[in-house]
């Protein structure tokens, strides 16, 4: 027998063999082509699956008028031992291709980093996916949703929130979802479901609504003013849609979904849960806890955790030590966890010792910076924030190019959380995504009680500095803009206040609300509720919550309360300064307000931009001239600015008959003189005109360079002007 005969045979079964096993394992990672569909508001929400990414745990294409998203989540197999916390990782990509635009430098044309607006929609989708986890996992997940196509009436994020639910939800990843989300528009009393993102500078508010079939687990909102009953029924509105969206998308998930796979999660056994929680109770944990001094506590809590380390490396293998660390912070959480929830829920006792309504002490300063434009100090409790507002040109303005829109901002509120205001030490970097995140929510707080271009040209510039922490930080900075703004004599429409609200949950969803919450309740509590507004109503709310939801009952209670809480603040702030200043500092520069005629504007730039870099560079002022003939002279020596305003007006004053102007010379003919009476503008003084004595030569009365006194005679259908040195007739001495 030769061995020929026999070698091709095991060959073509390994090779069947190992097409069958790819094959059926990418079958695992695929399912059947299939498109679902629902109609929201006016539009369809298209569900596409089995075509796009089939190698990601679950995959969709998400379409919503033109808007298109791909979304994925994929989990790794292994967890990561010894991690104590939960590893998600949340992406929202923008591709300037889906809107059919090429940015990007002149040499460089592939896309950056992500701009602030992705930022926050990658915010979004993990505020409202995130409490949907067992926190226990220590699988890494990542979801990416990105951007294939955009229209411009809807909101990209909007959509991404629901295809990240589509995608965790069909895939095999464990997750409570699924969740909806919606916008609700309000424009002359009127509510509309998801309004079109290109016109939602005509609506009053701007709230995105979205959580599971039940509850809402996070807000997004930005309103001139709106009152609390308003604002309840905006949200209620969004949640019955919220609630529409999920039984769609749970409908699918049943038809469709993979089974979830069975992750190991960090889970102690009962016996080491005893041993660890009664070393807790004999370190003290509890009486640590409940310590009122931040820096006490955290001094006398980190003593805790170092004991707890000492006494797993002494009683456990170095092997073992890792995960029975992981375990032993898991215990550590739920204790104080539970500790937290049961004093609240039983007795209202907080760890500061306040009662669940009451508010820090609160102070605030302005005029903190001398030279500065404007300045604001606000303490609440252990938080403290400096703000400071620097006022600029119209040419300041932040030029926005993102993949759905290009605009001017003329007020932009920068947040900066240095690691010195928690009493660490790390690297100073660039801004992350919860800076990001705080600067915008601020911002959005006092839009609306900004002045108006028209009235107030200036580009105003805050920066919150936070320079202690201890919970609240963003709507201390929120406070802190105000005093800064009103520093800088900004007139606002209404001082704008703001709270952070919390909510602790038993397992019997007994409840209790808590006002201005500071970090620990933050951190072991179940809700982050920022409310920021004026007397009048709501200009931004921002809602995080570490629970699968709370109702619209509970939003509206939590709203009356903050209301409160907001005017207590108030009182202290308008204590420190009662109103906008009448006079801004010396420091400030000076803005001139002038109108052109659209046609001019060519002549105030001249060619090249001769001429208004010649004003500039003369008088030292900063000049900016909008296409309707707006021009905005901003200078810091007031002599400047009337001087560049004066050059201005001459350039653009076209010259009426009988105007008297002191000219210059600037050239000799037999038959007469050009005399420039305006900038770029000459007429003719005939010889006849020179004088009212027969004239034989013109340079017997003028000589080029020559100032002299002209006037206007006519100006004739050419335009031409004819001038005259003559005496007028009409005019005796």
């Amino acid at each position: 027998m030769r061995v020929n005969d026999y070698t091709p045979f095991p060959f073509y079964v390994l090779i069947f063999t190992l097409f069958f096993n790819f094959f059926g394992e990418y079958r695992k990672n695929i399912m059947e082509q299939k498109t679902f569909s629902m109609e929201v508001g006016e539009k369809t929400l298209s569900a596409e699956f089995g075509v796009l990414a089939g190698q990601a745990n679950g995959s969709v294409r998400l379409q919503f008028g033109d808007t298109v998203i791909l979304a994925t989540a994929t989990m790794s197999k292994d967890r990561r031992e010894g991690m104590d916390w939960f590893p998600l990782f949340v992406d929202y990509e923008e591709r300037f291709y889906a809107a059919g635009k090429i940015k990007g430098s002149r040499f460089i044309k592939r896309e950056g980093r992500p701009s602030d607006k992705a930022v926050l929609s990658g915010r979004v989708i993990d505020r409202t996916i995130r409490p949907l986890f067992d926190e226990r996992m220590r699988n890494e997940i990542q979801v990416v949703t990105t951007v294939l196509s955009i229209d411009k009436e809807t909101d990209p994020a909007l959509v991404a929130v629901m295809a990240a639910s589509l995608a965790i939800g069909t895939s095999d990843i464990p997750w409570r979802g699924p969740v909806g989300a919606v916008r609700i528009g309000q424009k002359d009393g009127e509510f509309t479901l998801n309004p079109a993102n290109n016109t939602l500078e005509e609506y009053a508010a701007d709230v995105l609504v979205a959580g599971t079939d039940g509850k809402i687990n996070m807000i997004e909102a930005g309103a001139n003013e709106m009152s609390n009953p308003d604002m309840h029924k905006a949200i209620s509105l969004g949640f019955e849609q919220v609630n529409e969206i999920c039984k769609f998308q749970q409908k699918i998930i049943d038809e469709i979904g993979k089974e979830k796979t069975k992750v190991e999660l960090t889970t102690p056994s009962k016996e080491f849960a005893i041993e660890i929680n009664s070393f807790f109770e004999e370190q003290g944990l509890v009486d640590a806890f409940y310590t009122q001094d931040r820096g006490t506590r955290d001094e006398k809590m980190g003593t805790i955790k170092t004991a707890l380390k000492e006494f797993l490396e002494e009683k456990y293998s170095k092997e073992e030590v890792p995960a029975r660390k992981a375990e032993a912070l898991l215990l550590f959480e739920n204790f104080l966890n539970k500790v937290l929830h049961d004093r609240i829920i039983n007795d209202g006792e907080r760890p500061d010792g306040r009662k669940v309504d009451q508010v820090r002490n609160i102070s605030a300063k302005v005029k903190v910076l001398p030279r500065t434009h404007g300045s604001g100090l606000f303490d609440r409790g252990e938080t403290q924030a400096l703000t400071v507002a620097t006022l600029g040109s119209p040419g300041d303005e932040q030029i926005i190019d993102t993949m759905e829109v290009d605009e001017k901002r003329r007020y932009m509120h920068h947040y900066n959380f240095p690691p010195f205001s928690v009493g660490e030490v790390r690297p100073m970097r660039g801004p992350g995504r919860r800076e990001i995140g705080h600067g915008a929510l601020a911002e959005k707080a006092l839009m609306p009680v900004l002045p108006s271009k028209d009235s107030f040209p200036y580009t105003m510039l805050l920066v919150s500095e936070v320079l202690s922490s201890n919970g609240s930080s963003s709507m201390a900075s929120t406070c802190g803009s105000t005093l800064a703004l009103m520093d800088a004599g900004v007139p606002l429409k209404n001082p704008v206040s703001g709270i952070a609200m919390g909510i602790v949950v038993d397992e019997n969803d007994n409840y209790k609300i808590l006002s201005d919450i500071q970090g620990p309740e933050d951190h072991w509590g179940d809700m982050d509720f920022k409310v920021a507004g004026t007397k009048d109503g709501i200009t931004a709310m921002q809602l995080d919550v570490k629970i699968d939801g709370i109702t619209p009952q509970i939003v509206e209670e939590v709203l009356d309360r903050a209301y409160e809480s907001r005017m207590q603040i108030m009182d202290v702030m308008l204590t420190t300064i009662g109103a906008p200043r009448e006079e801004m500092s010396e420091y400030a520069p000076r803005i001139i307000i002038m109108k052109i005629d659209p046609d001019k504007i060519r002549t105030v730039i001249g060619p090249g931009g001769k001429v208004i870099n010649e004003i500039i560079d003369t008088t030292g002022v900063q000049i900016d001239i909008e296409d309707d003939g707006s021009v905005f002279i901003t200078a810091e020596e007031a002599e400047g600015g009337k001087k560049a305003q004066e050059w201005i007006k001459n350039l653009t004053h076209e010259p009426k008959s009988g105007e008297v102007y002191k000219g210059k010379v600037m050239k000799i003919m037999d038959f007469g003189a050009f005399v420039e009476i305006l900038p770029g503008k000459e007429g003719l003084v005939h010889i006849s005109q020179l004088s009212t004595q027969r004239v034989e030569k013109v340079e017997d009365i003028v000589k080029e360079g020559q100032e002299v006194s002209v006037r206007v005679l006519e100006i004739d259908s050419l335009g031409r002007l004819n001038l005259t040195m003559k005496p007028d007739p009409s005019k005796k001495d």
